[in-house]
Order: C-alpha cells, then sequence, then structure tokens
C-alpha cells in the first residue's frame, strides 16, 4: 500500500489526525494492532467519555517545556470541538468543574470520530501488528503483519504505557527512539497512591470513605479522595499524583471550613464527636485516636484548637508509591518536546515524521484535558503531515 499519510494509532488523537489530513486531500491509513479502534477512549470516563472540559488551560498540563501546549490548543478550543461533535450528532453533558460527558457513551464519539475519518478518505488496518518503521530516502517504509506500508509522511500516535489491559504497549516510545527522538523519564500519572507504612492500616480500616479535600504539595489538587483498602484514590489523589515523587503531601480535610470556630459551636461535645459533625464519623475518630484527642471541646486550650485545626489543614500522607500502570489513566513523560514544532508536531531531525497524542511528554490533569490535547494534536498535525 503507499499513502501519503501513515499513521501509526488509531486512538483520539491519530483519528483526529486522519480527518485533518484528509480533508486537505491526503491519502491516509490508519494502522493499528488492535481489532478495535479509539479503546481508550471507550474506556474513559467509565465509558461515558469525559470529552473535553471548558476551563482548559496551558496551566493545566505537566511538560517539560510549559509553553509547548499552547499553540495546539489555542487552534482548537473546547467550545469549538463541542460545536462540532454537537452537529454531528454526539450529545454532551457538563457536569462539576467544566467536564463534558457524552450522554449516550463513549461509542457515540469514537463512531462519529471513525465516520468523519472515512468520509475523508481515511483508510483502516485493524488487527495489523506493526512491526519495523524506517524511513527510506525520503519515504517512509512500515512493516505490518498485512503487509508494507508506504507513505510520504509518518505521525507516531501509538500512545503511552497506562491501561495495558486494553491494549497499550511501550512500542510508540521504541520507535520514536529508533528515529533518534530522545524520551524524558516515564511515570505512571493520574493514578492512586499507596500508604507508607505509618499510614497503611488507618486506610484499611477507612476503605470506602470519601470527603472533598485540598492537596498540596510540588503542585496543589482538589475534589474529593476515597480512602482505600492500600491508600487513597479519587480525583484530588489523582491529580495529586501528577506532582508527587517522594515525600510527605499535605491533606486538608476541611478546605474552606474554619475549623475553630466550628467546634467552638460546640464545647460539651467530645471532640470525637464534634469532629463527627464536620467529617465522616469513621475519620472523625480515627484521627481523634491518632492525635489523641479526648474530653470535651472545652477542654481544649486556644493553642490545642489552633494546633487541631492546623493539624487538619494540612495532614502528613507519605505514598509508600504511586500504583503502576495498570491503573494509571495516563503516562506522565514521553517524548521530548525540544525535539518536536509545537506548531506542526513535526520533528526537526526527521522531515515528514510527526508525534502527537500521549506519546509526547505532555500529561493533562484529571477531566477531559488529555482527550483534548489528543484532538489538539492531531488536527495541528494534520494540517502539515
Amino acid at each position: 500500500m503507499q499513502v501519503d499519510v501513515a499513521i501509526l494509532g488509531a486512538g483520539a488523537s491519530g483519528l483526529c489526525c486522519a480527518i485533518g489530513c484528509g480533508r486537505r486531500g491526503r491519502s491516509v491509513v490508519l494502522i493499528d494492532h488492535g481489532n478495535k479502534i479509539a479503546r481508550k477512549v471507550l474506556a474513559a470516563g467509565g465509558g461515558r467519555a469525559n470529552c473535553t472540559n471548558i476551563d482548559i488551560r496551558p496551566s493545566d498540563y505537566v511538560c517539560g517545556n510549559p509553553h509547548f501546549v499552547k499553540s495546539a490548543l489555542a487552534r482548537l478550543s473546547p467550545w469549538e470541538f463541542l460545536d462540532w461533535i454537537h452537529g454531528g450528532g454526539v450529545a454532551t453533558r457538563e457536569e462539576d468543574n467544566g467536564k463534558h460527558f457524552c450522554v449516550d457513551g463513549a461509542i457515540r464519539l469514537v463512531r462519529f470520530l471513525e465516520a468523519e475519518a472515512r468520509q475523508v478518505g481515511a483508510r483502516f488496518m485493524t488487527g495489523a501488528t506493526i512491526r519495523e518503521a524506517r524511513k527510506d530516502g525520503d519515504v517512509f517504509v512500515v512493516e505490518t503483519s498485512a503487509g508494507p506500508v508506504r507513505a510520504a509522511s509518518l505521525v507516531l500516535a501509538l500512545g503511552g504505557k497506562s491501561w495495558p489491559g486494553i491494549g497499550a504497549t511501550d512500542f510508540g516510545y521504541v520507535l520514536a527512539r529508533r528515529f533518534g527522538l530522545a524520551v524524558t523519564p516515564l511515570l505512571p500519572g493520574l493514578t492512586p497512591l499507596l500508604a507508607g507504612p505509618d499510614l497503611a492500616a488507618l486506610c484499611r480500616d477507612l476503605s470506602g470513605v470519601s470527603l472533598p479535600v485540598a492537596i498540596r504539595g510540588a503542585g496543589e489538587a482538589a475534589g474529593s479522595l476515597l480512602f482505600t483498602h492500600k491508600g487513597v484514590s479519587g480525583p484530588a489523589v489523582l491529580d495529586a499524583s501528577m506532582f508527587w515523587r517522594e515525600g510527605a503531601l499535605a491533606i486538608n480535610f476541611l478546605p474552606g471550613c474554619d475549623v475553630e470556630a466550628a467546634l467552638a459551636e460546640n464545647p460539651r461535645l467530645e471532640v470525637k464527636n464534634a469532629l463527627a459533625r464536620l467529617l465522616p464519623k469513621r475519620l472523625a475518630l480515627a484521627l481523634a485516636d491518632i492525635l489523641s484527642l479526648t474530653g470535651p471541646v472545652a477542654g481544649l486550650s486556644p493553642k490545642a484548637r489552633r494546633a487541631l485545626a492546623d493539624k487538619l489543614a494540612a495532614f502528613p500522607f507519605t505514598p509508600a508509591r504511586a500504583e503502576g500502570y495498570a491503573k494509571a489513566e495516563v503516562t506522565i513523560g514521553g517524548v521530548d518536546t525540544a525535539a518536536i514544532s509545537s506548531k506542526t508536531l513535526e520533528a526537526a531531525s526527521v522531515p515528514g515524521l510527526y508525534v502527537i497524542g500521549e506519546l509526547l511528554d505532555v500529561t493533562g490533569r484529571l477531566g477531559g484535558y488529555n482527550l483534548h490535547w489528543a484532538y489538539a494534536s492531531g488536527f495541528a498535525a494534520g494540517e502539515k503531515a
């Protein structure tokens, strides 16, 4: 097969790149080792696909070059994306913090993207193992189990290592290195954090307890925290995993609450019972035990009340480690953006080679940011490939 553009990976970024290329009259083939396309999209948001976020900013992304994402994001706003898919019959619902979910599930979005790609002439090779990709003169050659493909441009859209259970591999990084591109250190991202030995028993005892928190460390995160039998999870924790590498995190169990004033309203209550009016009961009792709080609130000195408020606002939690790639929603790190054009996503050292989506050293927060980066980077490359 000979085409203008060969795209390795038929996920969100690959599909959008194919649509962009096809609109320019380029012949395109998407090659994917899976029998289903866009498997991560289908799994996103528990199958509901948190497809974008109306409050996307460059600061929502972790990247070695914080300015790298600006060009692609500026050319595809969340509103433009929503107008496009709404026009194609994909209904969405806005939920907390600007998140948009697909009303009819992720499958509706995937079918729309596939239909758009086919409409502009893109072809699909699914279930095709990619054995090798190389440049032969001015042409790229992709060796697959279904036969060789020759293309003037090659797009690497193979995604990261997260979610290996649905087919994710590290092959994209392997290919990038073979083309001489540097890859930054890789880590699982947007993943639960496992408790260290000091708090393992507490987390196990509180498994199932959930509450809104704020977390501080090398960065900041806010949202729901869920205790599990192994540590902590929930949106706030997943976001915190983006910046945590080692050391303690500070968890604010009562963000926005004047703890001292709230306690003062119930001076006769036992401290543990007063806390239970502010926190989930099991957590309140556990914290009272850990902090050795006994007797009525009235028995606490002003200094002790202040110390308690400070402790609840910055409870130290030192993770043993982050959960691995099996639980991670994204991969932190990737192809070094220093060697990639932020405007076209083309590799400076290999003309005609493009890298998009999660394969790059670009990782967004939880809440539709990573899928939007996939679309934006795919369309950016589609304007040139």
